[in-house]
């Protein structure tokens, strides 16, 4: 399977208070990359697209996980 299917697999499991950390973690760590990006340039720099993906997809599990779907 790929990664993205894993990950979405794996979110499904969590708690809403989980998610919020994972969240707030992810966001500290896009942060530090695109100012480590702004400094000099990232060996990798999809990886900043993946991590913002990966943001959006925690945050659309949250919402639907506070609805109730």
């Amino acid at each position: 399977m790929s990664k993205k299917v894993d990950f979405i697999k794996s979110i499904g499991s969590l708690e809403i208070a989980d998610l919020q950390a994972r969240i707030n973690e992810d966001e500290l760590r896009m942060k530090k990359l695109t100012f480590a990006h702004a400094i000099s340039p990232l060996e990798n720099p999809q990886s900043i697209r993946t991590l913002r993906r990966d943001i959006a997809r925690l945050k659309t599990a949250l919402r639907k996980k506070q609805l109730g779907f």
